[in-house]
């Protein structure tokens, strides 16, 4: 079946609606990695002059502002207080960075791009919103101004702002690395995690230990120091993420719309958005405070926080189970096309169909089976990513383009390797051939015959796909019709174990 071509009434038109977009790749990618080779990779890109500064830029600003925080804290809490801050700080944050990093299981985000995010809010965040507060409590002290408005005037403003600063940069100048709002919750959300830890230090070694043992000795100090831990950390250590996740919703809708005008306005409302939160949250304490009405905290926290948290956590399942389920909208494309079957889609909607699809590759191919179906479900996925934003219109520059083309090319030819290390290898399934409409099956008394494919393929084995030879005499050497290796392509996909019949 020619990629063009759509299947008649098969499984791959009623998997999903997939509106017509960029055309599907013509090229069948080079011969497969045998099992015992390595696994193919996608090429590094080039580190040129220009991004190695930049980078270098980077990481001079971020260890910078860390030694400025570190001795900013150790100037003013003292080293013994400065120690248990930090250890305190430190509990959590496996737990919350965990929250994160199992939110993004589907296409994990490169370990460079996270810790960057992390480091951004723990270090660069909080130096620069440190240096505002204090000016501005300062302005707001000569003035004669309650210092407690720097809380709820100051503090959100340039705490969101600095946060989802991270993030924004991310966006800017690698926005191929968003997949989504997921990817704006995470990356927003560890940035308000590192900036939440370091806040946790000044809180909890400050105010906690160092306020207590230098009134009453390190008995009270300590005593301090878990009762801030449980109020601060225990019940309201969510804050800052579900903050700055409001940035991270317009930013993951930003990254995945060809609108500019909601490029620039969704980033601006959810950044707003998570200020006024912050300024809300901020506010409750200093009203209770002022008045002494314990209940305006408890209303503040029980009618706006909680519904807001679990709205929040809710959205954030909705889209990762969203996320799994964009293979089957954007996967069927490849199906009718022929590179991928039925089954191999189906067991990539869930993370159970996945974790099945990795147990059967162990079984059949050992550790470098499982490895290969790792390798093949997260390129699978980008693909799905890829032709997602293709069929959305984000690429409209000529090189971006092109690039999107040499993506989706390399991605297949990986797919196809990955593929090598388990096909044909279970001898508990049969021999069989799809053409992206019907299976062609090879039975134990040695017959063959088309099969269609059922309404609910979740058997995760895949099968060889092999077109049919291009019709000879078609057109000048090296050229065939649609779905067939042009020139320049390094060769044609591998042939099937036997001629498969075709209607």
């Amino acid at each position: 079946m020619r990629p063009e071509q759509q299947a008649a009434d098969g499984y791959a038109d009623r998997m999903a609606d997939t509106p017509p977009g960029a055309p599907l790749p013509s090229l069948p990618p080079a011969p497969a990695t045998p099992p015992g080779g390595e696994a193919p990779r996608m090429p590094l890109r080039r580190l040129g002059w220009r991004r190695f500064l930049v980078l270098a830029g980077v990481v001079l600003l971020i260890a910078a502002c860390a030694v400025f925080m570190l001795f900013t804290l150790g100037q003013s809490l003292g080293a013994q207080a400065l120690l248990i801050g930090v250890v305190a700080a430190i509990l959590p944050v496996p737990v919350l960075v965990a929250c994160f990093l199992w939110l993004d299981r589907y296409e994990p985000e490169p370990l460079k791009y996270l810790i960057f995010c992390f480091t951004w809010g723990a270090f660069v965040s909080t130096a620069a919103s440190l240096t505002v507060n204090e000016f501005s409590a300062a302005q707001f002290a000569d003035r004669g101004l309650p210092v407690a408005l720097t809380g709820v005037l100051v503090a959100p403003f340039i705490e969101e702002l600095t946060k989802a600063l991270g993030p924004i940069l991310l966006l800017v100048f690698r926005r191929r690395e968003w997949s989504g709002i997921t990817d704006g919750l995470v990356y927003c959300g560890l940035s308000a995690v590192g900036f939440a830890m370091v806040e946790n230090i000044l809180y909890l070694g400050g105010h906690g230990y160092a306020a207590g043992a230098d009134q009453y000795g390190p008995a009270t100090g300590t005593q301090q120091v878990i009762a801030i831990f449980i109020v601060r950390i225990l019940l309201f250590g969510f804050a800052h993420p579900l903050f700055t996740s409001m940035a991270g919703v317009g930013l993951g809708i930003a990254a995945r719309t060809a609108d500019r005008r909601v490029r620039v306005l969704a980033p601006i409302a959810g950044l707003l958005l998570a200020m006024i939160l912050h300024g809300t949250w901020n506010l409750l304490p200093t009203l209770t405070q002022a008045t002494g009405e314990v209940v305006i905290m408890l209303y503040g926290f029980l009618s706006l926080m909680v519904p807001v948290f679990f709205g929040m956590v809710g959205l954030a399942l909705w889209l990762r189970a969203w996320e799994g389920r964009l293979t089957e909208r954007r996967l069927p494309d490849y199906v009718r096309a022929g590179w991928l079957s039925p089954p191999e889609v189906a067991a990539l909607s869930s993370l159970g169909r996945r974790h099945a699809a990795r147990s059967w590759a162990r079984r059949v191919a050992g550790d470098a089976g499982v490895r290969a179906m790792r390798g093949y479900q997260f390129a699978a996925t980008r693909l799905a990513l890829l032709r997602d934003g293709t069929l959305r219109g984000l690429d409209r520059k000529p090189a971006d383009q092109e690039r999107t083309a040499a993506e989706e090319r390399q991605l297949l030819e990986q797919i196809t390797a990955y593929r090598s290390f388990f096909v044909g290898r279970d001898p508990q399934a049969p021999v069989g051939v799809w053409d992206g409409s019907r299976y062609h099956l090879r039975f134990p008394d040695g017959t063959q015959r088309p099969v269609d494919a059922p309404d609910e393929p979740v058997v995760p084995i895949p099968v060889v796909l092999a077109p049919p030879p291009p019709p000879p005499g078609y057109g000048p050497p090296g050229y065939g019709p649609p779905g067939y290796a042009p020139p320049g392509w390094p060769g044609a996909r591998p042939p099937a174990p036997w001629p498969p019949a075709h209607r």
